[in-house]
């Protein structure tokens, strides 16, 4: 039945594509937790992290964990967002469970350098989010928790919150295994994560120009302004084909958000134009002046 109303909004090809890059996503995230973050004491920020911790004081497989603190998160988005917005971050967040969990007998931990460990565990990690996020899904997580605390504190910026948590899931992980330098490794690994998610999901830029022809300028513009927490400057424009007046919303965006900007116009207006262009520096609110 879910898989019908997904077919409703996209090709029966298309949704396979999803899947299997969702598959592919989950693959690398789980390599990079069995091998190098969970068995050197790395937690890496959400979820994932959480139950690194769990698991290493109370023996709970690590993906079997993940899923299951997501569980309530899934039923209130599920009443506060409804089916078609939750059904893709639980499927890939089942995926990557079920490969963590699966894959961890046969995944032999490496032993050597922490470091190296938290590099290439973050890479890892990073590389498949980033596939995950550009393909239309996410993980659930800090992302769940902070829209849905965006709904009662709508003030509160997405990113902010999704970092204070885990930051705080992070100096959790000093008491958990008593040590100092699985916290500081563990900053390594969420930093070289944020960073490659952010190359995978929208190219090298950290920093986007969005441009978007539409005839429905009103309903993405609130989108982006309440989901995103991004102003947005509204144009007139007129169709030099159709001879109709449209509007070109301008909006200047972190490149991590470029695929949800692309999600929200797909499902308001397919018929819609986006262009994204790299932009090399953005200066004010929301985003750092380092010319200051």
């Amino acid at each position: 039945m879910f898989l019908i109303r997904i077919l409703k909004n996209n090709r029966l090809e298309e949704t396979f594509i999803q899947f299997l890059w969702w598959t592919l996503g989950s693959i690398l995230f789980a390599i990079a937790i069995n091998i190098f973050t969970a068995p050197n004491n790395i937690t890496v920020g959400g979820f994932s992290g959480l139950a690194t911790a769990l698991n290493y004081l109370f023996g709970i497989p690590i993906g079997f964990c993940v899923f299951a603190l997501n569980v309530p998160l899934f039923i209130i988005a599920f009443s506060k967002f409804g089916f078609d917005f939750i059904v893709k971050t639980v499927i890939a967040t089942f995926e990557t469970s079920l490969f963590i969990d699966i894959s961890a007998p046969f995944l032999k931990g490496y032993s050597g350098d922490t470091l190296l460990c938290s590099i290439f565990g973050g890479v890892l990690l990073g590389i498949g989010l980033g596939l995950i996020f550009q393909h239309g899904a996410t993980t659930g997580g800090t992302d769940l928790i902070a829209k849905l605390l965006r709904l009662k504190y709508p003030h509160l910026s997405m990113g902010r919150v999704m970092l204070i948590v885990d930051l705080l899931i992070v100096i959790a992980s000093a008491f958990v295994f008593r040590s100092i330098e699985s916290m500081l490794y563990a900053l390594v690994s969420v930093f070289i994560s944020t960073e490659a998610i952010d190359m995978v999901s929208s190219g090298f830029s950290h920093s986007k120009t969005v441009f978007i022809v539409t005839d429905r300028g009103e309903e993405i513009s609130d989108r982006i302004l309440h989901s995103l927490d991004r102003g947005v400057t509204v144009m007139k424009a007129y169709g030099g084909y159709t001879k109709t007046e449209k509007q070109i919303i301008f909006c200047a965006v972190r490149a991590s958000e470029v695929p949800r900007i692309s999600k929200y116009i797909k499902q308001i207006d397919d018929n819609s134009f986006m262009v994204v262009t790299d932009a090399d520096d953005i200066l004010g609110n929301g985003f750092e002046n380092k010319y200051k």
